[in-house]
């Protein structure tokens, strides 16, 4: 198994793809304006989303599964 997978399907990278998903969306809403910080808002989106409901947008390109369940049962 990749390490980089293997970090992000464990507990703590669900927390940093939390934070980092928040602190886009706060950057894109508070820090920039227009366009732009809608764009980056709606980006910060996936991390946040794929923290919250545990799943890994990177894994199947490594060839894992997609949940981060299932990663951690692979060990």
């Amino acid at each position: 198994m990749n390490p980089f997978v293997s970090f992000m399907a464990s507990t703590t990278g669900r927390i940093v793809r939390i934070v980092a998903g928040l602190a886009l969306i706060a950057w894109g809403m508070l820090g920039l304006s227009g366009t732009t910080g809608l764009v980056v808002a709606v980006v910060g989106a996936l991390p946040l989303l794929a923290g919250l409901f545990d799943f890994c947008v990177f894994a199947p390109l490594f060839g894992a599964p997609l949940s981060g369940s299932k990663i951690r049962a692979a060990k």
